[in-house]
């Protein structure tokens, strides 16, 4: 039985993460909620796509992350805010190994105890996905993207209360 391949892949409020397929046929693996899909587009072309769909581009919204949150390396990215999908890488993009994890689907994470340098995660349908990434490093970016999500959600209230002190 063979697969069926996608040639592209629309990311949304089901997606979960999206894994590297190091494979001939096929350049990511995309874990939804109900569904794996096998996609011919790297998932770099699929970020850079889905943020423009979210009213921006992939570096326009990687570089204001990195101002808001002064990180430079591994940021998260608010793919559409407005929607509240939120990623983040767990290395850098550029490199091959790269997953992107899509933070809203998260319930747990934990160390491997035979695996220090290895992390398990739980996602909200119950499957799991054991990535080649430290707990604590995990960690890091998980407090990233809250950290991210939060200067996005509350700037308004921030504008408005400035706005007050100058009336």
């Amino acid at each position: 039985m063979t697969i069926p391949i996608l040639l592209s892949y629309e990311i949304n409020r089901n997606t979960m993460a999206l894994l590297p397929a190091f494979h001939t046929d096929y350049d990511t693996i995309v874990l939804e909620l109900d569904h794996t899909y096998y996609v011919k587009e790297t998932s770099l072309m699929m970020m850079e796509r889905a943020c423009i769909e979210g009213g921006s581009t992939y570096d326009g919204r990687r570089e204001a992350v990195s101002t808001l949150i002064n990180v430079h390396s591994k940021v998260p990215i608010p793919i559409d805010p407005t929607d509240h999908l939120y990623t983040f890488p767990t290395h850098s993009p550029t490199k091959m190994v790269c997953i992107w994890i899509f933070y809203h689907h998260i319930t747990t994470f934990k160390p491997l105890p035979k695996s220090p340098h290895k992390t398990l995660i739980t996602f909200t349908n119950s499957e799991q996905l054991t990535i080649d990434v430290s707990y604590t490093t995990f960690e890091k970016q998980m407090q990233r993207t809250s950290y991210c999500i939060v200067r996005l959600t509350h700037r308004p209230f921030e504008r408005r209360r400035k706005l007050q002190v100058v009336e």
